[in-house]
């Protein structure tokens, strides 16, 4: 049967299908594309205050509006900045002080930084104005000095700034979209190739094994094209090394171990970790920004992960970067897993594996390669370890050769030897 195509009418009907299914899935991305960042807004960005407690009731009640913000308590400054390093909290505002004083973190995610900025400055505004009506209202004169105190711009500090080659604060998303397509790439590539040798325990260990030199291969490329525009210049390079190699090896495993599992529609997992899971996974847009469906499904992904990981490896030491490591180590060794388990298990062809071969070498004694090639010709397809062979070896089954052996214990000969005989007779 050839996979050709016989005629304009199945033409037609192919081309149909392709663009129909092309249509879907763009209609399908748009959709989600558009769902999750059209209008990207703040659920409940955990933000700090150091307020009397006159001060904090007015204040809260402002951010809290509209469930936009989630204001924590702290008793000064420096508790707050303490905080914003270890990633509890986006930023926060002292009002203990003279003057108001706002404290962000950029590296955090410059949509989180602009919109406290927005909002605090917002605020101040509000209060200014309501200070100006209470002292109007009062009959009092307002002086030089509490002018200068309502107008003077709010003084706003930086805890954690992004570096000056990288403003945006893109480059995670970016790493991200690069290690999910190499990896997907990878596991596809693997998938193709190791089908053609014999299944078997040792065949796994070799799939494995690959992976892991992948996955420290592509992250030591990565490290060496950040290094090309001075990203994560102070960042321990070997803290780094090993979690991009934990990155690639749960994205390519979890893909090698589904192709492995179902064959090569398992490629679809490093799909979707490419075309799904870089849009939700925090780098361009941040958690608390997204749907509550994607922000959750986006941090159980080794893509969401990933990005948290690598952002508090570079720019926040004190944060816990320990449950982002835990889900990279869940999506490897369960991709891992299947590639061993599925390399040792019956084949789904002819229902052997090498579990079976030994214990049938035990029992009945002679080799494993005899028995299986004879269990599968006894099935009618052999599985030869070279492609090649699998013409010839078919047409010996279907033309076999004759067996001399048999044609003289039935008294007939073969026309090669008749003169042999014939010379004996006349002797």
């Amino acid at each position: 049967m050839t996979d050709e195509i016989q005629s304009v009418h199945q033409f037609r009907r192919f081309a149909l299908v392709v663009c129909a299914i092309g249509v879907t899935i763009q209609l399908g991305l748009t959709a989600y594309y558009l769902g999750m960042g059209h209008r990207a807004a703040p659920h409940h960005l955990p933000v700090g205050l150091v307020a009397a407690a006159e001060q904090r009731a007015e204040v809260v009640g402002m951010l809290e509006e509209g469930g936009r913000f989630e204001v924590g308590d702290f008793a000064s400054a420096a508790a707050l900045t303490a905080a914003i390093k270890s990633r509890e909290v986006y930023g926060g505002v002292d009002l203990s002080g003279d003057a108001p004083h706002l404290y962000v973190a950029s590296a955090a995610g410059p949509a989180a930084a602009t919109l406290l900025r927005s909002t605090y400055t917002s605020v101040l505004q509000q209060r200014t104005a309501a200070r100006v009506t209470e002292l109007a209202e009062a009959g009092d004169e307002i002086g030089v000095t509490t002018v200068e105190t309502l107008i003077t711009p709010p003084q706003v500090t930086d805890v954690v700034p992004l570096p000056a080659d990288d403003v945006n604060g893109v480059s995670l998303g970016f790493l991200t979209q690069a290690l999910s397509l190499g990896g997907t790439i990878a596991s596809m590539g693997l998938g193709r190739l190791i089908p053609r040798t014999r299944r078997s325990w040792r065949r796994g260990v070799a799939h494995l094994s690959t992976l892991i030199l992948y996955a420290v291969g592509s992250a030591a490329a990565v490290l060496w094209s950040m290094s090309w525009f001075g990203i994560g210049s102070g960042a321990d390079k070997w803290e780094m090394l090993g979690i991009f190699s934990l990155i690639s090896l749960a994205v390519t495993g979890s893909t090698a171990g589904a192709v492995a599992l179902v064959g090569p529609a398992g490629a679809i997992v490093g799909a979707f970790y490419f075309t799904i899971g870089t849009v939700i996974s925090g780098a361009s847009i941040l958690p608390e920004f997204l749907p509550a469906f994607g922000r959750h499904l986006g941090e159980n992904l080794p893509t969401g992960a990933g990005v948290q990981a690598v952002r508090d490896d570079l720019y926040f030491p004190d944060a816990a970067i320990g449950p982002h490591l835990w889900v990279l180590t869940a999506y490897a060794m369960i991709g891992c897993f299947l590639i061993l388990i599925t390399n040792v298990l019956p084949n789904r062809k002819d229902q052997t594996s090498e579990v079976d071969l030994d214990l049938t070498v035990r029992l009945e004694g002679g080799s494993a390669e005899a028995f299986s090639r004879s269990n599968s010709d006894f099935r009618g397809h052999a599985e030869p370890v070279e492609r090649g062979n699998r013409g010839s070896e078919r047409t010996h089954r279907e033309h076999p050769e004759p067996d001399h052996r048999v044609a003289d214990s039935a008294g007939h000969h073969s026309d090669d030897r008749g003169p042999d005989i014939g010379v004996g007779k006349q002797q």
